[in-house]
């Protein structure tokens, strides 16, 4: 990583906070705070395999399952959702230690929040976000040979929508492009693999008696299982998540992808380059393959016009369409900052309108965090 300028030896995490915080505070972004205990339900419900299996989990009590904040988008969106002001634009800038399980190293590192809530406007609002980001890191840090990467996953959303494709293969390609794992599962969709070969062998009659049963039946089924047995959590998951997930599996077999479709996925997936040449590419592929993505791209260009007019340099700027960051909720526009050199990103963030989603409200966001301790050369996750 290439810093001008050793910015944590200047006055440490705290001093770097204070500077990004006045820089967003500029752009009218209100400092924030929630809670460093936090109910863990939201977070095993909603934010991903990655988060899930880090968390510091205790109790209350009342037996409350409670966490060390993770993150902080989560708690921002229950505090704004609890506020009032629910439907009102809110910018908001949290800064402080976060917590997770980081094998060989401290489970506490400090990062800052920018969540941008209820703005209708939502590409104008995703590149005023990535430009306010960007331009926190380049003054307040001294960052240099920055690169950015961009991608939209309501592309992907569209295609695997317009694909035909039944809710589990769709959902289950969805978690996959996220986790960096979709190439493995595209060849394992197309495989026909079987039980044994996914190491469910002894689960086999189950999951055949499962397969074209009622979901709800089903389900409880499992989670009456479960419950027999004593398990109320495994690794991060809930008994509800485990039942979800199993019920996925029994009904693999009869998810499949033809070879048309798995090349239509390869090809958008190998799709990268400037914006507006992303933009020229998936095009010509809709129009190969007769899927009409016309509404999401017109919307991709729409906002690579806002980018624009930002200043951002859209020339040094990836756009790939197979990029996607590994959390549940997002589910549009996704971005990272990486500076030269450097194995992991100094900044990133994307549009969760679907986490608002999922706790009952339609809500436009979109937020950012940058990690502190990657602008000393440490590699805070």
């Amino acid at each position: 990583m290439r810093l001008a300028r050793g910015v944590l030896a200047e006055g440490g995490l705290q001093a770097l906070g204070a500077r990004l915080v006045a820089h967003f505070a500029q752009a009218g972004f209100v400092a924030a705070d929630v809670p460093v205990l936090q109910p863990a339900e939201p977070f095993l419900e909603l934010s991903g395999e990655d988060i899930r299996r880090r968390l510091f989990v205790t109790s209350d009590e009342a037996g409350e399952e409670l966490c060390l904040r993770p993150e902080f988008t989560i708690p921002a969106a229950l505090a704004y959702l609890k506020s009032g002001v629910v439907g009102r634009r809110a910018d908001l800038a949290f800064l402080g230690p976060v917590f997770r399980h980081r094998p060989g190293e401290s489970g506490e590192f400090w990062q800052l929040s920018a969540e941008s809530l209820g703005r209708s406007d939502r590409e104008a609002a995703d590149a005023d976000l990535l430009a306010e980001v960007h331009g926190a890191v380049t003054r307040e840090t001294g960052a240099e040979g920055l690169s950015i990467r961009v991608g939209d996953l309501a592309l992907f959303a569209r295609l695997i929508e317009t694909l035909n494709l039944s809710p589990v293969l769709a959902r289950r390609l969805s978690l996959a492009l996220g986790e960096g794992r979709i190439e493995a599962l595209l060849d394992g969709a197309t495989s026909g693999a079987k039980p044994e070969a996914r190491g469910l062998a002894r689960y086999s009659g189950v999951l055949d008696a499962l397969k074209d049963a009622d979901p709800r039946e089903a389900k409880a089924f499992v989670k009456d299982l479960l419950s027999l047995a004593g398990i109320s959590a495994v690794g991060g998951r809930t008994a509800e998540d485990i039942a979800s997930r199993f019920l996925d599996r029994a009904r693999e077999d009869a998810q499949a992808l033809g070879p048309e479709q798995k090349a239509v996925l390869r090809r958008f997936l190998a799709i990268s380059g400037e914006p507006d040449q992303v933009s020229r590419d998936v095009r010509a592929l809709a129009d190969e393959a007769g899927l009409d993505l016309s509404e999401v791209l017109d919307r991709f260009d729409l906002r690579t016009g806002f980018l624009e007019a930002r200043g951002l340099p859209l020339a040094l700027m990836q756009a790939s369409a197979g990029f996607a960051r590994n959390l549940d909720y997002y589910s549009g526009f996704v971005f990272e900052l990486r500076c030269a050199g450097a194995e992991r990103p100094v900044a990133a963030g994307g549009r969760y309108d679907r986490l608002f989603e999922r706790l009952g409200h339609a809500v436009p966001a979109i937020g950012a965090a940058l990690w502190l301790e990657r602008f000393g050369g440490g590699d805070a996750a």
